[in-house]
This record gives C-alpha cells, sequence and structure tokens, in this order.
C-alpha cells in the first residue's frame, strides 16, 4: 500500500509544499497533522501567519495554505516571533516522533508494538472533517487525542462521510431544515491511501451479488492514525457511493450497510494496510461487525466456533454508551441477509453466527441485536459512567441468567475530555502564571489542582470576562454573516442573540436536541422565566445550540418552541438561538458563558461531557443528578437538581425538576453571581469557578479516561497475544 503524505505537492491550487521557503519547509507537515489543534504553539503560529486568514477559515491550516500569498511567505521568513514559533513546533513533533518517553511505553514497553483498533462510527476532531454528530464523535476524536499524548498505540477506524451530518438551517417558523453540502477533501488534512497499483481502493466486499470496492483515507492525529473508509469510487455501483456519504442517513437498510462497511470493511482494509492490531475496541454497537467478520474468517479457515470465539472475545474490549434498551441497534436476519449475508454462506456455522446477535429476551434465531453480539464477543464491556455502568448491568442481565444483575461482567470507565483541546489559551496562560509553566506535564499529580488557591479573583475573572465579551462579539459577528446573506427580517437578528450583553449572568445549553435533554424544561412555567431572565437589578440570560436528529419529530418540535421564545418580545432579547451547531460554536459557548445547563430526564444520560468541557474553562453546571454529574458533583463545583422520587412518572419528574431548577437560580445561583465586593467582584463566584476547573482537571479528562481503558482493559487485551500477534489462547 501507499499513501500520499505530502498530499499537498499534488494539489493544482493554491499555495503547494513546493513553493514553501525552505526556512518555513515543515508547514504543510504541521498543518497535515491535527496534533496542532492541542499545541499552543501550532495555534499561535498559524494565527501569526495571517490572523485575518486564520479567521475566515475557521482555523483550518490547511485551506489556509493553500489562500496565503507568496509575499505572505516570504515575509514570515524574517519574522523572529514567527520563526521561534516554528522552530518550537518543529521541536515538539521531533520529540513527539520518538515517543520513547510517553506514558504508555514507560509503564508497558513490551507491549508499545501491538496496535489496539479502535472503530467508531464517528469521529469529531475538526470543523474542517465534519464526520461527527455529536457527542460520541467528539469524545472519540478526544479518546484518539489522549491516546497520542500519552503514546497508547492507537489506530481508529471509521468512515469517510463526504456529505458530513448535515447542515441546520432553521426557518423562520423554528422548523429545522437539513442541509446537504459535500465538503472539500482537499482543503483538509485527509491523504488518500491507494493499493499497490496507484487505484484508489484498497480492498473490497461483496453484496448484493457484486462486489463494492472500499477506499481508504489517512487522517493523522498526532501518533494516532485515524483510517476513514470510502465507498464514493468511480469502479463502485452509484447505491453503493452512496454508503459513504452521509452519517445516520437512510434508513434501516442504509444504516445496516454502513454499519457492514465499518465492521467488515473496516477488517478487511486494516489487513490491506499491513496493521495488525493486537487488541480491538468496539467504541458502541455500531462497529460490532468487525467482531463477527473476525469470528468468521477463523471459522472459515477452519477452527472450531467455540474456539474462534473464544479467540476473539479475547481481544476485544466493548463500550456501549446507550442508556435505554430501545436505543440499540437491531436488524432482521432477513435484512442481514440482504448485506453480510453473503459473507456467511460458505461456512456450515451460520446459523451460530447469526446467533450471537440473539436477545435473551427474545425468541431466537429472528433478530439480530449489534450490541448482544459485542458483548458476547468481547472479554471486557463498559458503561461510560458509574450510574451508566450499573444501568447497562440492568439492561443486559438476561445475558448471565445466573448471576444476580449486580454481578454482571459490565464496568465502566466513565468518559472525559481532552483539557489541552478544550481549555481556552487565556485559561491556561493564567496556569502558566500560577502552577508554573511545567503544569501540564504534571497532570497525574494529585495535588496539582491545590495550586489554583494561588489564582487571584481579580485575574480569574478578568479572563472569564474575556471570553464570555469574545463570545458576545462571536455571536454578533455570525448573526452580521447570515443578516448579509440573506436574513430579512428583524426577528431573525434578535432571536441570533444581538441583543445580548456581557453584563447578565448568561446560561448556555448546548446538545443534541434529544426530547430526554429537555431543553425545555424551564419553558414548562414561562411567566416564572420571564421573571427570572427580565430582573431589571440581576438579569439572566439563555444561549442556546443544537439539532435534533433529522428523523426525530419530536425533538425537532422541542427546537421550534426555543426558537419561538427567541422573537417573543416579553423577554427583551434575552434568549438566543445559535443555528449549525458544531465544534466551532462548542468552543465558544463552554468557554464564554457563565453557568451550563444539562437537564437530562433520569438515568437517560449516559454521560454527558459537554459540561466536563465548560468546567475546564471555570464555567459552573446546573444539571441533574445524571452521568458524570452523579460522580463530578461536590457541592462546591456547582448545583444538583435531587433525583425525583422513584415512582414518578414523567411529567411528574419534569415538574420536580423544573420547580427545583428554579429554585436553585432563585435562591442560590443569582444572588451568589451579582454578590460583588466593592470593586465588583463576585468572589464566593468565582470559587465555585476555581472548583469546577480542579474537578474537571484532577478527574474527567480523555488522559484520565484513557489511562483507565490502557490500564484495566488494553493491556490485559494486548497481553493475550503472542508477539506474531495470534492469540495465546489458539
Amino acid at each position: 500500500m501507499t499513501s500520499d503524505d505530502r498530499g499537498p505537492r499534488s494539489r493544482p491550487d493554491g499555495t503547494t509544499a513546493a513553493t514553501l521557503p525552505s526556512r518555513i519547509d515543515r508547514l504543510w507537515e504541521f498543518a497535515l497533522d491535527l496534533s496542532w489543534t492541542w499545541d499552543r504553539d501550532a495555534r499561535a503560529l498559524f494565527d501569526r501567519m495571517d490572523r485575518r486568514l486564520w479567521r475566515r477559515t475557521k482555523h483550518n491550516p490547511v485551506d489556509m495554505l493553500l489562500q496565503v500569498s507568496p509575499e505572505r511567505l516570504e515575509t514570515l521568513t524574517t519574522d523572529e516571533e514567527f520563526l521561534s514559533l516554528y522552530d518550537a513546533v518543529g521541536e515538539t513533533k521531533d520529540h513527539e516522533a520518538s515517543a520513547g518517553a510517553t506514558w504508555f511505553v514507560r509503564r508497558y514497553p513490551e507491549l508499545r508494538d501491538r496496535p489496539v483498533a479502535y472503530f467508531c462510527a464517528e469521529f469529531g476532531l475538526h470543523e474542517s472533517v465534519p464526520i461527527y454528530s455529536g457527542g460520541l464523535g467528539v469524545l472519540a476524536g478526544d479518546h484518539c487525542k489522549a491516546a497520542s499524548d500519552l503514546g497508547v498505540p492507537l489506530v481508529g477506524v471509521g468512515l469517510l462521510y463526504a456529505r458530513g451530518y448535515f447542515d441546520q438551517r432553521v426557518t423562520p417558523e423554528g422548523w429545522q431544515e437539513d442541509g446537504d453540502d459535500r465538503f472539500d477533501a482537499s482543503r483538509t488534512p485527509l491523504t488518500r491511501l491507494t493499493g499497490p497499483e496507484g487505484q484508489p481502493w484498497v480492498t473490497w466486499i461483496f453484496s448484493s451479488g457484486r462486489k463494492v470496492f472500499v477506499g481508504a483515507w489517512r487522517l493523522r492525529v498526532g501518533r494516532v492514525s485515524l483510517i476513514l473508509l470510502d465507498t464514493d469510487l468511480e469502479e463502485n455501483d452509484p447505491e453503493d457511493r452512496e454508503l459513504s456519504h452521509k452519517l445516520y442517513a437512510g434508513g434501516v437498510d442504509h444504516r445496516l450497510r454502513q454499519e457492514g462497511l465499518l465492521g467488515i470493511g473496516g477488517t478487511r482494509a486494516l489487513e490491506a494496510l499491513g496493521i495488525r492490531p493486537a487488541a480491538w475496541h468496539a467504541n458502541e454497537g455500531h462497529a460490532s461487525f468487525m467482531m463477527v467478520e473476525r469470528v468468521r474468517r477463523r471459522v472459515a479457515a477452519g477452527e472450531a466456533m467455540g474456539d474462534a470465539v473464544a479467540a476473539v472475545r479475547s481481544n476485544s474490549v466493548f463500550t456501549t454508551h446507550t442508556p435505554v434498551p430501545a436505543g440499540h441497534d437491531v436488524f432482521t436476519h432477513e435484512q442481514l441477509e440482504g448485506w453480510v449475508g453473503e459473507h456467511w454462506d460458505h461456512i456450515a456455522e451460520r446459523d451460530e453466527l447469526l446467533a450471537l446477535g440473539d436477545h435473551p429476551d427474545e425468541p431466537a434465531g429472528q433478530r439480530f441485536h449489534m450490541t448482544a453480539a459485542a458483548i458476547r464477543l468481547s472479554e471486557r464491556v463498559n458503561g461510560v459512567s458509574e450510574r451508566h455502568g450499573h444501568v447497562s448491568r440492568e439492561i443486559w442481565q438476561g445475558l448471565w441468567p445466573s448471576r444476580p444483575a449486580a454481578e454482571s461482567p459490565i464496568g465502566h470507565v466513565t468518559n472525559g475530555v481532552h483539557l489541552a483541546t478544550w481549555m481556552h489559551n487565556d485559561i491556561m496562560g493564567l496556569l502558566d502564571r500560577r502552577l508554573g509553566a511545567d503544569w501540564g506535564q504534571r497532570l497525574d499529580d494529585p495535588d496539582l489542582w491545590d495550586g489554583l488557591g494561588a489564582v487571584a479573583d481579580d485575574e480569574l475573572w478578568a479572563v472569564h470576562q474575556r471570553l464570555k465579551i469574545g463570545l458576545i462579539d462571536f455571536i454578533r459577528e455570525e448573526a452580521r454573516l447570515r443578516w448579509s446573506g440573506g436574513w430579512a427580517k428583524a426577528a431573525n437578528i434578535v432571536g441570533a442573540g444581538t441583543l445580548l450583553s456581557p453584563f447578565p449572568l448568561t446560561i448556555g445549553f448546548a446538545r443534541r436536541f434529544a426530547t430526554y435533554k429537555r431543553a425545555d424544561l424551564l419553558f414548562q412555567d414561562p411567566d416564572r422565566l420571564l421573571d427570572l431572565l427580565s430582573d431589571p437589578e440581576r438579569p439572566v440570560q439563555l444561549i442556546f445550540a443544537g439539532k435534533a436528529h433529522p428523523r426525530d419529530e419530536e425533538g425537532k418540535r422541542v427546537l421550534q418552541r426555543i426558537y419561538a421564545h427567541t422573537r417573543d418580545r416579553r423577554f427583551e432579547g434575552r434568549i438566543a438561538f445559535l443555528e449549525d451547531y458544531g465544534l466551532h460554536i462548542a468552543h465558544r459557548m463552554v468557554e464564554g458563558v457563565d453557568l451550563w445547563m444539562n437537564l437530562p430526564r433520569v438515568p437517560l444520560e449516559a454521560s454527558g461531557t459537554s459540561g466536563m468541557k465548560a468546567a475546564l474553562n471555570g464555567v459552573p453546571q446546573l444539571g441533574t443528578e445524571d452521568g458524570w454529574w452523579e460522580e463530578g458533583f461536590t457541592g462546591e463545583n456547582g448545583w444538583s437538581i435531587p433525583r425525583a422520587p422513584a415512582d414518578a412518572d414523567p411529567d411528574e419528574v419534569d415538574v420536580h425538576d423544573a420547580e427545583h431548577a428554579f429554585r436553585l437560580l432563585e435562591e442560590e445561583i443569582v444572588p451568589r453571581f451579582y454578590d460583588r465586593s466593592h470593586d465588583g467582584i463576585p468572589g464566593g463566584w468565582l470559587d465555585v469557578m476555581r472548583s469546577s476547573i480542579a474537578v474537571a482537571g484532577a478527574e474527567f479528562t480523555a488522559r484520565r479516561m484513557v489511562q483507565d481503558y490502557a490500564r484495566d482493559y488494553y493491556v490485559p487485551a494486548l497481553s493475550s497475544f503472542d508477539s506474531d500477534g495470534t492469540s495465546s489462547s489458539t
């Protein structure tokens, strides 16, 4: 296999690697590796290169290098500050390439060359590669980044969706419309991998009586490579080309084919590329066919079915993110026949393969449950928070009928977020001055965050106010651009947040608009909400963002109800909805609001990571006792809504939770925010901000999460393999 790693050399438009001045000829190397997204020097380097262009390209260095003028590049060769940053980034890259001193290599040197294959249906790494829909994808992206930091030998496997998820547009009536725009791979850090004779495909699978050719792209994420599969190739039937067009698009059959492509095609692509994983991690049930395919291959090679299952189990890890039974993917056997069935026709144990997906509480031999198959084929299974681990043991207890649910072998690894990605530069700069410039190398020190007491009130408040003003300015600029692009009504401009002010307590809610997340919970009592928001002495404002799934009609109605309130004159422009939520808006919101609001109906939130991102920036959370917040709430880092009585129905739960949310806002949160010293500093509020940073930094980072996976899941799986890559159990 070959790789066009220097892709921009052959790109015909704009600047190419060949035209870069020799003094700065590594810029393409830096731009083509997404490690720049969490390297402060690299971000500063591209910002200094051309600040206006940097902002116009939404922080996309590949796009910027294709547009920057040759004259500007020549000027940079004599810019001492730019060159100092350039050299620092180069030193970091060279050190990264050595990998000798990483956390993983120091602890497990004998396992450094045994890759972990990490399969996921979506990855959220940067706005320029829009192959994610929300929390699952961003979590997978943070997992890859932390694996790079730690030196875990990880290779990601996913799909390259040429048209992404969808672009959100909201009509004047507040109804979400779903756009469909193809992104330009030449303006991203993606590089195409090719076959031995230069063809754009690396492998193929058989379906519906024909070959489906599978191409592959590489995305570099520091020390981690992400392999993305693509069927949009001239060799393929038009129907097959659409498989990799859209994320979570189409009906059940289309979803089945995409999951078959991910699991079966991904397994074959790794083999074709010469990558021999020693451990396999399926992140959610979408990737279950990866395990089934590995069983099939062993059986087809002559291994007994029981031995094949045992071998695959020994080095497989499965993470479930779904806390409700109805949320797991299920396909009928008839549906399987049309896609993966042909892969199973040539082995006698075909019915046994199908039985791997039987649900313990349903008649056998009718439906294939992806999660059930993944659990049966994984030695190590986990939920994504302590609460979710408990819920998952209850849901899947039937797989171990002789055990009580509490003893079901499903553990948990609580999610975390990538600190260097989500903590703003200004917050990190403040920590540089008060914790020491090397604090980023001491993240495993449990006493590190005690040093936050040295951060003065006025310093922390000044940084937060800067970020808040930056959010308001960003909102106004986005509204200006949309107005110039066709918005005709003043109500659109007001609803987008142009009347927001940096002074009031600003609450943020940015999530997927699923009904259980209850974005509209406070609107159950609009008069009480009006009193809260329009208090002339202690005003409050709300900023919402998020997308409803294209087929979630109820979620769209929740969004519509909130959007209607943004246009309600009674609220004086104190409610805003930011259209087309993505990573760029997410960063602005978690950095710039005063309070994060997370109100899922318990226990339907598996984890929830948005509040962790906000907390890293000193933004406390108001949330229900679900997901990570049940573990993360200390009484000093935010506010928690107590759980409703166990026998309450959903409507009663909503009333209970709304009442407690209002009471906390009215009696505790708003008074503390506005309790100021003579110089305008809210000392009590800043104590909560410090605690938010400390708890999130110590316990809820992707670094801690991946260390947990490595120690408790990957290392046992990797250790079950001999050095030649064959299972020691076979």
